[in-house]
């Protein structure tokens, strides 16, 4: 009974670091428990470096050791004190006891040697993130963790290249969790060798993948290469990506995702976005059929896509399911951009019924100095076959008023054909809502004859 509610407070009082340590100094008996049932109890030893390591693990019973830094270090004044005894902490006797090695702003002064006692097994790590601190990006040996890890579960490594990335990962058999982060155009790796290393993680829920720019231009050819055999990810929940849409488009090719939740992509900008791989995988995804809401985000610097369930309410959605963005910073470029991602091909776009588009509350005012033709607005409505009630700001309205009004009269009836209600939000609007009205009178005016109406009204937030 008493092992039960220890494990009980060891695992859900989470706002004490170790709450078991207070147990074992309550007395001798529930000392005797708590140690007497290590794994049950599931006890490990946090150590932050304060102190040699053989003092500070030698004075505890032989436990899993947890290797940290903590929030308070780039104050400490032993701060390289403190990074000297962790490194010590892989090199010692006890690095076949690390089950968890969570080191933050690594300096790059230790990095030759952290990598050097990192080139054998630690049998009992089962987490591992490393983000480098600087600008430098270093790479890690290919016998980084003796090229096996077969116990990890959480790999997580930003600003640090690994070109033997995927043959580690083809010993990761119970990996839960890829993270990578902030890598450098260089650093991509092969997709065909990462789409090989996937096949053997049929444990994996969550995969990120953060490039810091776009991979060096590659020629057609390689584009035709034959691909590999199906993979399914059949515990794959989470999926985000940034970079260069080519190197997604590779590496989803042989990929399935069944129980895909949310997916969050970031394309680079770039002339061209040919991207079936990705509708090909967005519409397998049956728990992506659900979706019927559209949220268009213009930045600064980017151009944003939000899919997700209508819940009825304006301003308190939940988290979107389903997330695009496209960094670009001229309007053109992102309108264009994101026109050729949601083309007709896109599964979800024909079936959405409800369309946001508005701009950030920051962005300035130059951004609307760019020359956009009206056509680029009709081009990003066009696939909204479904759309019922189209939401536009102020200042978006205008340039989608002045596309609308230019249509010819066979032309409004195919430009959303679904719609019955525009709403332009008044809370900053510098035009009366009669100006907007006037604006599309023409539109109203064919969908009139078509029956069809579309009436127009204040976006009330």
């Amino acid at each position: 009974m008493l092992v039960e509610i220890f494990f009980y407070v060891n695992i859900r009082v989470w706002y004490i670091q170790n709450p078991w340590h207070a147990l074992v100094h309550v007395c001798r008996r529930w000392r005797h428990i708590v140690f007497a049932s290590p794994r049950s109890l599931d006890l490990r030893l946090e150590y932050r470096g304060h102190g040699p390591v053989s003092e500070v693990l030698d004075a505890w019973p032989v436990l899993p050791v947890m290797l940290r830094t903590s929030l308070n270090d780039l104050l400490h004044p032993l701060l390289d004190q403190r990074w000297d005894n962790r490194v010590a902490a892989l090199e010692s006797k006890h690095h076949n006891r690390i089950c968890e090695i969570r080191l933050s702003s690594f300096p790059i002064s230790r990095w030759e040697r952290f990598t050097a006692a990192m080139q054998k097994p630690f049998p009992e790590l089962t987490c591992l993130q490393v983000s480098m601190d600087g600008q430098l990006v270093p790479v890690l040996p290919d016998s980084f963790l003796g090229r096996s890890a077969p116990r990890l579960r959480e790999l997580k490594l930003g600003r640090i290249s690994f070109p033997s990335m995927p043959k580690l990962l083809l010993s990761a058999n119970d990996l839960i969790t890829l993270t990578l982060e902030d890598l450098p155009g260089s650093g991509y790796l092969p997709s065909n060798a990462m789409a090989t290393a996937l096949t053997v993680m049929t444990r994996l829920e969550s995969l990120y993948l953060r490039f810091r720019s776009p991979r060096p231009r590659r020629g057609p050819p390689s584009r035709l290469l034959p691909r590999p055999t199906r993979i399914v990810l059949p515990a794959l929940t989470k999926l985000t990506f940034q970079g260069a849409y080519e190197y997604l488009e590779d590496l989803l090719a042989p990929i399935d995702t069944p129980l895909l939740y949310r997916l969050y992509i970031v394309f680079f900008t770039d002339l061209t976005f040919d991207v079936p791989q990705l509708h090909r995988l967005i519409g397998y995804v049956a728990g992506f059929k659900v979706l019927d809401h559209a949220d268009i985000l213009i930045l600064d610097g980017a151009i944003r896509l939000d899919l997700d369930r209508q819940t009825g309410e304006v301003d308190h959605r939940p988290a979107p399911l389903l997330g695009l963005q496209i960094n670009c910073r001229e309007l053109d470029r992102q309108l264009s951009s994101l026109a050729q991602v949601c083309g007709s091909s896109f599964p979800l776009i024909s079936a959405l019924e409800v369309l946001k588009i508005r701009e950030a509350k920051n962005l300035p005012s130059s951004h609307w100095n760019d020359d956009v033709e009206n056509a680029q607005w009709v081009e990003l409505l066009d696939p909204f076959v479904a759309v019922k009630n189209l939401y536009l700001t102020d200042q978006i309205a205008r340039g989608v008023c002045g596309a609308l009004q230019e249509l010819s009269e066979e032309r409004a009836t195919k430009v959303l054909p679904a719609l019955r209600n525009l709403f332009v939000d008044g809370s900053r609007s510098l035009e009366p809502l009669e100006h907007f009205q006037e604006a599309i009178r023409p539109f109203v005016a064919a969908r009139q004859l078509s029956s069809h109406p579309v009436a127009i009204d204040h976006w009330r937030r």
